[in-house]
């Protein structure tokens, strides 16, 4: 039976949607149909796996009224969440969508400042002994070391917990060096390892750093996964229109499922439902909701290559 999916958003947001006819620099603007919800990387991460039939635990900090409308979303949706306060207020991301294009101009708040003390009553409210994995993705707010998701994946593992970490840059090497399950795109891959470096080869090389997987996504070329038994290459089943936003964190999401069920999955199987649910996320218009229907419908159809 699979464990528990905790998922960490160190960064969490309420995310506000404004719908204008036409947006005009400096005019004034009636908004249609504002919404809010919570927000961040792991917080669709959860959705995700909870609409897959997963049971979730989202993590994160909160402060102020803005942390207060996080946690009351996160209720609303059904979504079981362990937030550590702050002192500090929760960061906004405000996007506003032009009616005469379906564009979206995005502000994101930088967020608070998180201190030592907030940092370690986090790992102290930590409930190690209840989760099968640990999801940590999306940006790191100030006050937090760069290493602050690898620190997470050694923490983890003296408590016999895998981690799936969603990264790039710096982060993801030190991920790798933790002995995570690791997840990004090409481009973030690139960022780490340098830009001649092809996805097959860069997920190998992640591997030899000392991750347990690596899992990239790879735009139209599908998505690579590698780990101590080979490597593989799953092929999109067709192109998809829509909002790619959230295509990722559905990735993420089926990754930390299959390790909650299993801490060697078969990842030729597991790139063809982290392909078909990338694809259905990209069919909603809010990240953090995917196509049940078309996951479930593409999932077989999904061709994956050894490599």
């Amino acid at each position: 039976m699979a464990g528990l999916i905790g998922t960490v958003t160190l960064n969490l947001a309420l995310d506000v949607t404004y719908s204008v006819d036409e947006l005009v620099v400096g005019g004034s603007h009636r908004v249609t149909d504002p919404r809010q919800r919570a927000g961040g990387k792991g917080v669709n991460v959860a959705r995700v796996a909870a609409t897959l039939g997963h049971q979730v635990l989202a993590l994160g900090f909160v402060g102020g009224v803005t942390g207060e409308l996080v946690a009351e979303e996160l209720f609303d949706a059904g979504l079981t969440a362990l937030l550590t306060p702050i002192r500090g207020e929760t960061r906004r991301t405000v996007a506003i969508v032009n009616g005469v294009d379906g564009d979206a101009t995005i502000f994101n708040e930088q967020g608070p400042s998180i201190s030592d003390d907030e940092w370690r009553a986090f790992h102290d409210r930590m409930p190690w002994g209840r989760l099968g994995v640990l999801a940590c993705s999306g940006s790191l707010p100030p006050g937090l070391p760069a290493d602050a998701y690898a620190e997470l994946a050694v923490r983890a593992r003296h408590h016999d917990v895998l981690t799936v970490i969603d990264a790039g840059g710096e982060a993801l090497v030190a991920a790798a060096k933790a002995g995570a399950v690791v997840r990004s795109n090409a481009a973030e891959l690139r960022d780490a390892l340098g830009n001649d470096i092809s996805v097959e080869e860069g997920a190998r090389q992640l591997v030899v750093a000392g991750a347990t997987a690596a899992v990239i996504t790879d735009g139209s070329r599908g998505m690579v996964a590698a780990s101590k038994s080979g490597a593989w290459r799953a092929l999109p089943v067709e192109r998809v229109a829509g909002n790619p936003t959230g295509a990722g964190d559905a990735c993420t999401a089926v990754v930390a499922a299959a390790v909650a069920e299993s801490p060697e999955p078969d990842w030729s199987v597991v790139l063809k439902s982290a392909v078909a649910a990338s694809a259905a996320a990209v069919l909603t218009p809010v990240a953090g909701d995917i196509d049940l229907s078309a996951y479930r419908r593409w999932q077989p159809q999904v061709a994956v290559q050894s490599l």
